[in-house]
């Protein structure tokens, strides 16, 4: 049933979905107390307050794009993606050592694996919808192009570093909230927030495999989407936590990029179960958590 209601949707042109998401974001926010809060408090905390009102609306196309995003037919997908430095990405695999792209809950982060994948195999973490209706949905949409999905569990993690080692990409979403025994405690916008180890472990893993930011930038007026191709611009040299507070400064330069386009109500400070808070004991503390990367997903 789903899925037959989104594919009647990918029909609407891209201008269409995005005006009524525009609608849906500001009915959440309005009806939604607990998402308003998150979404003000995460947004004041980072300073990007100023531009509350268009993030509403970016949260809302956010969800209204993806019935054309994963459903869409190709040819429709293509005139509405642009690459900047993309160049940078066909260096890298020319040179056959592998990438691993981070790519953070900015723009439209679906279609950044989607587009990689039409060049490349392409290797992404996935963990199944919580919502069983939403699974045949999601594995359909995440079947396209040359896109290869592991689970997101300790198998999945060698599968990542086998498919790195062969000289393939991999993609991670490193902004999201791992589980107990998978991150450190590393400051996000001024604020201690979990942060996963995968990204670096995997790198290394990879024999230095280069780090590659993107994001798709959501382009107004239902133009489309601009997909960025950034080096990673800092050291993952370190333990854990200096190597995950590396990761999540990277992750701060790209949202200044674009700040109405992050998914600021996502909760990304909540502590996970069996995890210490920070400062609350050694093991858990930042600059002291040692995570061991297992089942970290994107």
């Amino acid at each position: 049933m789903l899925l037959r209601i989104f594919r009647f949707f990918s029909i609407f042109p891209l201008p269409v979905l995005h005006g009524l998401g525009s609608l849906l974001g500001w009915g959440v926010y309005l009806l939604s107390p607990s998402y308003r809060r998150r979404m003000r408090e995460n947004m004041a905390l980072a300073g990007y307050d100023g531009h509350l009102r268009q993030a509403i609306a970016e949260a809302g196309k956010a969800v209204a794009e993806l019935p054309f995003v994963w459903l869409a037919s190709e040819q429709r997908i293509a005139r509405r993606v642009f690459l900047k430095n993309y160049e940078l990405v066909e260096a890298h695999l020319r040179a056959g050592r592998g990438i691993v792209f981070l790519t953070p809950h900015l723009g439209c982060f679906e279609i950044t694996a989607q587009r990689v994948s039409h060049d490349t195999e392409l290797m992404v973490m996935y963990r199944p919808p919580k919502q069983a209706a939403m699974k045949p949905l999601v594995e359909v949409a995440r079947a396209r192009g040359q896109m290869v999905l592991a689970p997101a569990n300790l198998a999945g993690v060698r599968m990542l570093a086998k498919f790195l080692k062969s000289g393939k990409p991999v993609g991670i979403l490193p902004d999201q909230v791992p589980q107990e025994g998978e991150g450190v405690w590393a400051d996000f916008f001024g604020r201690p927030a979990y942060t996963m180890t995968l990204p670096a472990k995997m790198a290394r893993l990879g024999g230095n495999a280069p780090v590659v930011l993107t994001y798709a930038e959501r382009l107004p007026g239902g133009r489309g989407f601009l997909i960025h191709f950034v080096p990673f611009p800092g050291s993952l040299e370190g333990d854990n936590a200096q190597q995950a507070r590396a990761i999540n400064a990277a992750m701060e330069g790209l949202i200044a990029g674009c700040p109405a386009q992050y998914y600021w109500s996502y909760n990304r400070y909540k502590v996970p179960p069996g995890v210490a808070a920070p400062g609350a004991g050694t093991g858990n503390s930042p600059g002291n958590s040692a995570g061991n990367g297992a089942g970290e997903a994107a």
